[in-house]
């Protein structure tokens, strides 16, 4: 079948391809060196919208390539270039098509039409160029690799091969070009370290100091500049040299390291890794069609399984539903924010403090209990202002402005008379966090926002005593709080639109993803997590062996196994919250005795690190107490994810959030759930847990899952 009819076999499986044109222009290089056909990938004059590649984008490019191989022939040009239009080169595939794909032999025509027509390119009869001017991701960059050259701008935002990130393998010769190109380890770290590292994506200077491209520069006349080097280079005055490829034993120590990255990441529960390790593995030979042909396969394979589904499913939560937030008030209700006020200048509220700045650029001041406390707030956030200059962020203009933008007192009624959003992060006890709202809403201004930072409280509960409780609105924040996108916006009962509207308009300056979440015990994120470490603790305390226990949910692939998590949050924590849920939930929620001997003893969680690996403390072994019953790690797994499978039933039922979307977005932005799991749900769905526990499952059929 030639390349013509694969793609229009192809075409018609993507109804709603933003198609991306590929035009021809001619121009004069300079200094004499000859005439010069410069293909430039657009798909509208909106730069903001990113240029993809589906079937008819590659016919596109697959006619522009037909013309100018023709050119070549005759002797007409001396050369091709490949660019994008203004900041943005090409960022891959169209993923909104490939989820639609029903059959294999469909997604084996996309990954086979990929490599024809960009292979057209290295084989024209005359040297090719890419000019990388923007943003290049996936095929965008494969396109590139296919070429002779490339030139990169220092301004360039964005450059990765994320496959593996989304449940895929670069599939369009990045496995296979890329090693052969700036070697294997280096390739190992751009398309499996960098993907496993929440999509880590390289600067220009990166893309050039790897070796990638083989010239860097600025951004203002990039263009320009690259057409005045590719000149030098056609009339010889400019050579390239590049390294020579070592393929020995460097070659397998590079994928070896790729494995034990994929280890340590996804514990073998996703196969994108392992399938683009073996590639990279086989490309140690330099047969650039049997690499070819082996992406194809693995594309193909992979486009059909529950992984990319997944994968393609969380990343359109994040970037739409995580941006258009279910259930939130009319924007037009929100007040403006001037000023903040934070209570308390502890670690959490200094975060809060330093985030709100920040963003926001307003007036915050911190108050406390003793002027100590309060200069060490304030000191804390000076600090990270000091580290963000010293990192080049921020200017010192920059920085002397928001330290002076930054204050504390004691005295709530001299901080907080004129602010208008004023956040709580003190004790966890209801009482302690009731007391501070009376006394803030006795000096605060009447259309003032009362927010409340709280893991697990309820929110009405602590509005209750309140005058005018319809503006308390929880605003849960996730640690570190610079670092996690997720912020659970908590309505209370007498929550009203106009605070609602407000905590929406302020946590999107403060850059979050804000999930509208109903007054319920321990919300979201805690109530789902603390049942499924509950369930782990409970069968290490009825007799099963920690090692057991923790290896039980590998195959999950998890950022961190549920005792190392549990040391993150702080067992004392761990503790409170599972005791604040018991409270609401005494049948499934239980208190683990031995959490709270470890808790007692002060301990910090359950291992020590003195050989450079978790291992469990010896003093904490000596304080468990444990029964008889003994699971394999299978019986674990079962009891774990049906416990985590009624749980979000039940939350659902509840109506805790709109939808199970909403959970798994919140999995994923608030506890670094991995992207290739969906979230919870679409794992849940297609392990036949959902259906086993609640009798249906989560999610519709096609929505990440491959369509009925």
């Amino acid at each position: 079948m030639s390349t013509t009819e694969l793609l229009k076999g192809a075409a018609e499986l993507f109804p709603d391809e933003v198609v991306t044109q590929a035009h021809v222009r001619h121009l004069d290089l300079p200094f004499g060196a000859g005439r010069f056909a410069l293909i430039t990938l657009d798909n509208g004059f909106d730069h903001t919208k990113p240029t993809t590649f589906g079937p008819q984008s590659l016919a596109n490019l697959d006619s522009a390539i037909d013309q100018v191989e023709k050119e070549a022939a005759a002797g007409e040009i001396v050369g091709v270039g490949v660019t994008g239009k203004p900041f943005i080169f090409a960022v891959g595939a169209d993923l909104k098509g490939v989820e639609l794909l029903k059959e294999h032999k469909d997604a084996l025509a996309i990954g086979k039409g990929g490599h024809e027509v960009f292979k057209r390119l290295s084989g024209l009869a005359v040297p090719t160029f890419a000019y990388y001017n923007g943003a290049a991701m996936g095929g965008g960059v494969e396109v590139g690799l296919h070429c002779a050259y490339r030139t990169v701008s220092a301004a360039l935002p964005a450059f990765s091969l994320p496959e593996v990130f989304l449940g895929l393998v670069p599939g369009w010769g990045g496995c296979t070009l890329l090693p052969n190109l700036i070697g294997a380890d280096k390739a190992v770290s751009v398309i499996i370290e960098n993907s496993l590292n929440q999509n880590k994506q390289l600067k220009g200077v990166q893309v050039y100091e790897l070796g990638i491209a083989d010239a860097l520069f600025e951004g203002a006349d990039f263009l320009e500049q690259s057409l005045l080097w590719t000149a030098s280079v056609l009339k010889g005055e400019i050579v390239v040299d590049r390294p020579v490829i070592d393929r020995g034993e460097a070659w397998d120590q590079a994928v070896a390291r790729g494995r034990f990255v994929a280890d340590s990441k996804v514990h073998g529960a996703a196969p994108a890794a392992y399938r683009a390790l073996d590639i990279i593995a086989a490309a140690k030979n330099g047969d650039l069609q049997q690499g070819y042909d082996a992406e194809d396969v693995a594309l193909a394979d992979l486009i059909m399984g529950g992984e990319l589904r997944a994968g393609i499913y969380a990343f359109n939560l994040v970037q739409k539903r995580g941006k258009r937030p279910a259930g939130a008030p009319d924007k037009s209700l929100a007040r403006p924010v001037t000023k903040v006020g934070v209570v308390g200048a502890g670690l959490m509220a200094s975060q809060l403090a330093l985030l709100f700045l920040r963003r926001l650029e307003v007036p915050v001041v911190l108050t406390d209990i003793d002027q100590e406390r309060v200069d060490k707030g304030v000191g804390y956030v000076h600090a990270e202002i000091e580290k963000l200059l010293g990192k080049g962020r921020i200017n010192q203009d920059k920085a002397n402005r928001l330290k002076a933008l930054v204050s504390g007192v004691l005295d709530k009624a001299e901080g907080f008379a004129d602010a208008d959003f004023i956040i709580e992060a003190v004790f966890e006890e209801i009482g302690v966090k009731q007391q501070v709202f009376a006394e803030v809403e006795a000096v605060a201004p009447a259309h003032a926002i009362l927010a409340t930072n709280t893991s697990s409280l309820s929110v009405s509960e602590m509005a209750s005593k309140l005058k005018n409780p319809e503006r308390v609105v929880g605003f849960h924040f996730f640690n570190p709080v610079a670092i996690l996108p997720l912020l659970e916006i908590v309505r209370g009962e007498q929550t009203d639109d106009a605070s609602l509207a407000t905590a929406f308009a302020v946590a999107k300056k403060l850059k979050k993803t804000a999930v509208l979440v109903k007054d319920a015990p321990a919300f979201v994120v805690n109530r789902i997590l603390t049942r499924f470490m509950g369930e782990v603790q409970n069968v290490i305390d009825e007799g099963t062996p920690v090692a057991v226990a923790e290896k039980a949910v590998e195959p999950l692939g998890l950022p961190m196994s549920p005792l190392v998590l549990l040391e993150l949050v702080g067992p004392a924590i761990g503790l409170h919250v599972s005791e604040t849920l018991n409270r609401a939930f005494p049948d499934r929620f239980t208190v683990s005795a031995n959490l709270a001997a470890v808790v007692k003893a002060g301990k910090r969680g359950f291992y020590v690190y003195d050989s450079g690996k978790p291992e469990l403390d010896p003093e904490v072994s000596a304080l468990l107490k444990q029964g008889d019953t003994v699971l394999t790690e299978e019986q674990v797994r079962a009891r774990v994810l049906d416990a985590v499978a009624q749980e979000i039933g039940l939350m659902l039922d509840e109506g805790v959030v709109a939808e199970a979307q909403d959970i798994d977005l919140c999995l994923i932005t608030g506890a670094g759930w991995p992207f290739h799991l969906g979230g919870i749900t679409p794992y849940l769905d297609r392990e036949g847990v959902s259906e086993r526990v609640n009798g249906k499952k989560f999610l519709a059929p096609g929505l990440a899952s491959v369509p009925a």
